[in-house]
């Protein structure tokens, strides 16, 4: 999430001079990062996000500076499953390979255009499909780096429009619009083939804090680094102040009877922790409304317990089994916080599990491979 609002913020808060992107397209075996990563570099060297834990940026940002002078994309291949891999004298040893894009950035460019894209989805918290063309084969009558884009309720746009390979890559879109997961595809066409990666881009996940409490101070800073859109919301206007929270997307005072007004969805997360039973309880009948992605609940069992058997004596129609199944409460992963950081990370830590749909445990006693299955649901 944090990785392509720092890359959009770089792109266009620059001066309009010529950069690269890289996008990690392919990868098999054991890697760092999953396709989807991607890396801007600037004319200066500079470079905003990752293509992998460090070892590959250098070379990458050695081969984009004749990519920006000439305007010519490419594809970089990097294989590290030798035994004897020593690549550019790092030793990367993580029995992979991957397949990085590496175009030219500016205005009229595929690239350009993706970064708009991206930019006009994230301005309208919504969701996109993107699909591009990494490598062909035969004599198909498309460029690498060209793209198709598709928001999930608008047209689609981008550089491929002819006919059937327009057709089988918006074909190949509307299946991981289905799926949720993105994926590379091989198209075979009749005069060749075509290798596309296929994604699933989200704006930042909604992340709304009904409490602003001294401990959302924490929670509010970690959230934002890892790349949340972050609402703070309370009654009390004292508290919910942007002053108080410089590095919240929004602050608001709010009653529960108004979050309506906040436009929340099934991809946000909320946080009820504002430590006032009564104002607890009434965000809870309200969020309760709502088919949130995450709902927790700060505080005991035995609290949360009683407010859903007194919202049921008011008249809430859903078995109190139902609605605590809903509920994370206590709220977070048990990794023994007791601090207020501590107890931001293992909210945020469940927040991540609920959204990849992992359990959340110990990676090594995780028997499949960390990064299987890619590119879960958000």
């Amino acid at each position: 999430m944090k990785e392509l609002t720092a890359i959009l913020e770089a792109w266009f808060g620059q001066t309009g001079q010529p950069a690269a992107l890289a996008t990690l397209v392919q990868a098999s075996g054991s890697t760092y990062r999953r396709p989807g990563a991607r890396m801007l570099i600037l004319p200066d060297g500079q470079s905003v996000g990752s293509i992998s834990g460090g070892c590959l940026e250098r070379d990458v940002i050695e081969k984009a500076a004749p990519v920006m002078a000439q305007g010519q994309t490419t594809l970089l291949t990097y294989d590290t499953t030798s035994e004897e891999d020593l690549v550019f004298g790092a030793g990367l040893g993580c029995k992979g390979t991957v397949h990085i894009l590496l175009e030219p950035v500016s205005p009229g460019m595929p690239a350009a255009d993706l970064l708009d894209f991206v930019s006009q989805l994230f301005r309208q918290r919504r969701s996109g499909l993107v699909a591009t063309v990494f490598q062909t084969k035969g004599l198909v009558p498309i460029e690498v780096g060209r793209r198709l884009m598709l928001s999930l309720d608008g047209p689609a746009s981008g550089q491929i429009r002819e006919g059937a390979i327009h057709a089988k890559i918006l074909g190949a879109l509307r299946e991981i619009q289905t799926s949720g997961r993105s994926k590379c595809v091989e198209l075979e066409m009749p005069s060749g083939r075509v290798d596309a990666f296929l994604e699933i881009i989200h704006a930042p996940v909604p992340l709304l804090i009904f409490g602003a409490g001294y401990d959302a101070l924490p929670l509010v800073r970690l959230a934002r680094e890892i790349g949340f859109h972050v609402t703070v919301a309370d009654v009390r206007p004292a508290y919910a102040t942007p002053e108080r929270f410089p590095e919240a997307n929004a602050v608001v005072v709010i009653p529960p009877d108004e979050i309506s007004r906040l436009g929340l969805t099934e991809r946000a997360a909320a946080v009820i922790m504002s430590h006032n039973y009564l104002t607890d309880r009434a965000f809870l009948k309200a969020l309760l409304e709502v088919p949130l992605r995450y709902l927790g609940l700060m505080g005991p069992r035995a609290r949360a317990k009683k407010m859903v058997e007194e919202l049921r004596q008011e008249g809430f129609t859903a078995s109190e089994a139902s609605v605590l199944s809903r509920i994370h409460n206590p709220v977070g992963l048990d990794i023994g916080a007791e601090t207020p950081e501590q107890i931001a990370l293992a909210i945020l830590a469940e927040i991540q599990a609920e959204f990849s749909g992992q359990p959340g445990g110990r990676l090594r006693d995780k028997k499949t491979p960390i990064h299987s299955p890619p590119h879960g649901r958000r």
